[in-house]
């Protein structure tokens, strides 16, 4: 297997301008990290070809889109095998407000992160999200959220 392109401290300051507004003009990116807009572009490809900026999406308000409760769902099962991890995964897949699902190590299976308006769609997620037998389900919703970002440390 190729050994990854080697990232440089340019290349990182570009990233991190990028996780920050990817949508900040291509001129503007290239003259704060010092480089013409050729070679800005030419970075900026090189990094998306080798993987690291794997897409660039528009971060939305979710409390303007009457999205006001996080939750975070700890699940357990009792069903450790394939057949009913992919049926979980369908489950969860289909589901809109889920946002996150990590399988862990531990005393918790699985830790899902949804989005949802309020405790009724709260509770017709999880109407939605016990079709997939699961032996133990518990919540923990938002109260304040100290930091959110979507910036890797570079």
């Amino acid at each position: 297997m190729a050994q990854p392109e080697p990232i440089d401290a340019l290349d990182r300051k570009l990233l991190r301008a990028l996780q920050r507004d990817s949508a900040e003009p291509i001129s503007d990116l290239a003259e704060r990290c010092g480089l013409s807009r050729s070679a800005c572009s030419r970075r900026i490809a090189r990094l998306a070809e080798a993987g690291v900026i794997e897409r660039s999406v528009a971060l939305l308000s979710q409390s303007k889109l009457g999205l006001g409760l996080t939750v975070f769902i700890a699940i357990k099962t009792n069903q450790h095998n394939a057949a009913w991890s992919s049926q979980f995964q369908c489950v969860v897949e289909q589901l809109p407000g889920i946002l996150e699902v990590h399988r862990l190590g531990g005393d918790i299976d699985y830790l899902v992160k949804a989005v949802v308006p309020d405790m009724p769609g709260y509770d017709a997620l999880y109407q939605q999200l016990i079709k997939a037998d699961l032996f133990d389900v518990s919540a923990s919703f938002v109260m304040e959220t100290m930091k959110h970002t979507t910036e890797l440390p570079l």
